[in-house]
């Protein structure tokens, strides 16, 4: 029995060093065809925000074929992608067909200006293409988190800002005002730094157990907070992919992990007490 799924049009796509991206459908009428990129509303709310790119006929081979070019940069958060056959028709969603994402995979080498935009297509969980954006005014990415007996490390680099002197980790108690600060090892560029984390950094905040501290850098006394996570690669949703060991130490647990968004947070729980954090 055929389904929406089963008749959907593949789609490959590829990203080039500049970010990009170029969609090919299957060949079919040019005239009018577009490609409609959606902003995935939550959950209740309206369709707001869409993209539209001309799709052409490729000489060589009849693949209609469109771009989204870097610039302007996507809103964060997903978009879905459809196939408009002609004004008039009912849209289409897409299926996936080859995606060469080679170059997002050194993504973290390059220094990334102000804004940092990234885009990313992936497959969604109902297998249909669709791109999952990030848009913020700084970023700091995670390169490595180490563990020892008694403490964590994290190495980073930040990307939109510099860090001066002065510049703090902040480690945020999820859902309150409570946060703790550390002091960052900051490499000469003023963009790299390291900092760790044991868990008397985190001790005395109240709640009981479970508790989550989401990630940030400061750059500098007074400057807004950036958040610390892993964005500049091929991987759009890291949690179950890239899982990180714990460390037990004074009858505590902490585990570093990835979010849904892909920011670095670190969940402290009792070492006997297990928790499934987001």
């Amino acid at each position: 029995m055929s389904t929406h799924q089963d008749t959907a049009p593949r789609t490959h796509c590829a990203v080039d060093a500049e970010g990009r991206i170029t969609f090919r459908l299957p060949p079919g009428p040019a005239a009018g065809a577009r490609l409609l990129l959606r902003l995935r509303p939550k959950k209740g709310e309206p369709e707001r925000t869409v993209r539209l790119l001309d799709l052409e006929p490729d000489p060589a081979d009849g693949r209609l074929t469109g771009v989204l070019e870097p610039h302007p940069a996507l809103a964060e958060g997903r978009w879905d992608l459809y196939l408009l056959p002609d004004p008039e028709a009912e849209r289409q969603r897409l299926r996936p067909g080859l995606r060469d994402l080679r170059v997002l995979v050194d993504g973290h080498l390059g220094d990334r200006p102000s804004p940092v935009a990234v885009r990313i297509p992936y497959v969604t969980q109902d297998g249909f293409l669709a791109l999952r954006a990030w848009l913020r005014p700084a970023h700091a990415e995670t390169h490595a988190v180490v563990l020892t007996d008694r403490a964590l490390t994290v190495t980073a680099r930040l990307h939109g800002a510099e860090l001066r002197e002065d510049a703090t980790v902040r480690l945020r108690l999820r859902g309150t005002d409570t946060a703790r600060e550390l002091r960052p090892v900051i490499d000469d560029d003023r963009k790299g730094f390291t900092f760790t984390a044991g868990p008397g950094d985190l001790a005395g905040a109240g709640g009981g157990a479970g508790r989550v501290w989401d990630a940030f850098v400061r750059p500098a006394a007074g400057a807004a907070p950036v958040r610390i996570g892993r964005l500049l690669d091929d991987v759009a949703d890291r949690k179950h992919v890239h899982v990180l060991p714990a460390l037990t130490a004074d009858g505590s647990t902490l585990r570093p992990y990835y979010t849904v968004d892909n920011d670095l947070a670190i969940e402290e729980a009792q070492a006997d007490s297990p928790t499934c954090p987001k």
